[in-house]
């Protein structure tokens, strides 16, 4: 049970919308990931909590594109990226997820049907006259990661490492055809099929890597040229190669029996030549391009042990550089997520899979009770290493991963994940900024205004949190501040998802007494005057969230003015950003 649903069980208080409140008293550090002891209707925490010393920004993930956007615009998407640095950076966002941007199957892929780790749009791999990936040119590329290096903004490679796609050619090889919904069973006896496995780069030839590739690389396919024949199929041989037998990863996903294969050419980490060149790869564009670390794409498909290793070369060899390493496992099973963190003792993160469906299902009416809406995440086990999200690439409508979030529900989802201070790492998508193209276009979320969510995350979301939440379709909460943020300004946040307006009486701190705070979304009109004992009362409009703080605060004119342009259906030429 998450620690909100755990005081909702403990409340002595009725379901009145006017809080009891008690001194503050510092119960946890959250960076232990310790369990809250609740008493009352408010908790605090010492988490970058009020004390002398100034303390680090908030990191904020920003996802820079969504599946559906065109690649043939008038710039190139790193160079439209490279012209957002100013804002993004001025938007509190501390590491820029990259899309996969190895060359791929073709110019308009989105860059996860992986050809040539090596080719960051650099050659022309397939003839057609096409160097750039979808997103732009190697030089693009590299231009913006300078410019991110300038603006202190992290940057984030997608590493697809679990296949590959597009072969240059194909050729015999034994195997033997499994059942798909039980992988660990064959169907078949060994025997010859044609596969698509040799990967010769004739373009690039032996340009930063000499390697060529086939099937003794991969463990399987999805189809046999020989006999038009599509399923799963699973390399086998006559004898030991390299002293291994030759099989699926054993430490995978158990899903479907064993779930290493998900498609194209299923790569075998085992491979002592495979293994070297990922290696070299990562050493490489880590180097190259500066980043700031990875987002490691379907590693529920792929050997945890390689990845280990991969992760341990990479620190290695980083000059002691700290990377930020973020896997795909989706799972909802928080339990599951958590073994995985312990087994890389606190070098890997992973995107807490089961709040997106918490988002999901509360948006639509599916769950009702606001102070359970963290039960069974990740971050509820693991603030630390949880990465936060309301939204991705994969999750967007008709998407294999579809979870959409209903639009009224997203202001309150990036609230939650964003001002709160036992939230995770919470990372912005680029959709929900800009809008979303695709068969069920959107236009950016919380009516354009996310952005000052995530300045006010920036600025504001410092201190000591106390919660109230003693009825269940509307909570709030509020952070002190921290005197090295905006003058420890700090803020307060109430939520509703009833279809009436509410309000809640919260303490923001004493030495607030006088001030008029104004909510930052700008749909409250009124001022809210803070009290002589430091309480204000917060309203908020039906199926809404407030979030508010002082009108004089540093940065508030700037955080109430922030937008960005949408983009959702046609992007604007550079000179049509805000700069």
């Amino acid at each position: 049970m998450h620690r909100l649903s755990s005081f909702a069980r403990s409340l002595s208080v009725g379901g009145s919308s006017t809080n009891v409140s008690r001194p503050a008293t510092p119960e946890i550090d959250h960076a232990s990931g310790n369990s809250h002891t609740w008493k009352g209707t408010e908790i605090s925490s010492s988490v970058n909590g009020d004390g002398g010393q100034e303390i680090p920004e908030n990191k904020t993930i920003f996802q820079s594109f969504e599946w559906y956007l065109p690649g043939t615009t008038e710039h190139h998407h790193y160079t439209l990226l490279t012209s957002l640095l100013p804002q993004l950076s001025t938007l509190g966002i501390s590491h820029i997820w990259l899309p996969p941007g190895t060359k791929a199957t073709n110019p308009e892929d989105v860059g996860y049907a992986t050809y040539d780790l090596w080719d960051l749009g650099e050659f022309d791999a397939k003839g057609t006259g096409h160097k750039n990936t979808k997103w732009g040119s190697k030089s693009d590329l590299e231009r913006f990661c300078t410019e991110a290096k300038r603006h202190d903004v992290q940057v984030l490679w997608d590493a697809v490492l679990n296949h590959k796609a597009g072969a240059d050619g194909n050729e015999n090889a034994r195997a033997v055809k499994v059942d798909p919904k039980d992988r660990t069973k064959t169907l078949t006896k060994p025997y010859e099929i044609e596969s698509w496995t040799k990967f010769t780069f004739p373009a690039r030839g032996k340009t930063y890597s000499d390697m060529k590739w086939d099937a003794k690389h991969f463990t399987g396919v999805d189809y046999d040229s020989r006999a038009n024949d599509h399923g799963i199929f699973k390399f086998v041989g006559d004898r030991h190669v390299h002293g291994r037998r030759r099989d699926w990863a054993s430490d995978v996903s158990k899903e479907l029996g064993n779930y290493d294969y998900l498609m194209f050419a299923d790569i075998d980490h085992s491979h002592p030549a495979v293994r070297a060149d990922l290696f070299n790869w990562g050493q490489w564009i880590t180097s190259h391009l500066n980043l700031g670390g990875m987002r490691l794409d379907a590693i529920k498909h792929y050997s945890l042990s390689f990845l280990a290793d991969f992760l341990a070369h990479l620190d290695a060899t980083s000059n002691n550089k700290k990377f930020f390493f973020v896997g795909e496992y989706w799972d909802s099973d928080s339990v599951v997520l958590e073994k995985i963190l312990r087994k890389f003792h606190g070098r890997l993160n992973l995107f807490d899979v089961q709040l997106v469906y918490n988002f999901s299902d509360f948006s639509k009416g599916r769950r009702e009770d606001l102070r359970t809406v963290f039960d069974g995440s990740l971050v509820q086990r693991d603030p630390v290493h949880a990465v936060t999200f309301v939204a991705n690439h994969d999750t967007q409508e008709t998407q294999s991963l579809a979870a959409p979030v209903e639009e009224w529900f997203i202001p309150l989802a990036y609230v939650l994940i964003l001002l709160r201070a036992d939230s995770g790492t919470p990372c912005v998508f680029w959709g929900d900024i800009f809008g979303n193209h695709g068969p069920r276009p959107r236009l950016p979320a919380c009516g354009g205004k996310l952005s000052r969510l995530a300045v006010a995350r920036k600025l504001f979301a410092y201190g000591q949190q106390r919660d109230y939440l003693d009825t269940e379709d509307c909570i709030g909460w509020t952070r002190l501040g921290h005197k090295s943020k905006s003058n420890g300004a700090g803020l307060a946040v109430i939520m509703t998802n009833s279809w009436d307006r509410r309000s809640k009486r919260m303490f923001v701190g004493q030495r607030h007494a006088g001030e008029r705070w104004k909510d930052i979304l700008g749909w409250e009109d009124r001022e809210v005057v803070i009290d002589a004992g430091g309480f204000g009362t917060f309203p908020v409009g039906h199926r809404s969230v407030g979030v508010w703080t002082d009108e004089k605060a540093p940065g508030f004119d700037m955080v109430s003015r922030f937008t960005f342009p949408r983009m959702g259906r046609a992007v604007p030429p550079i000179r049509m950003l805000p700069l």
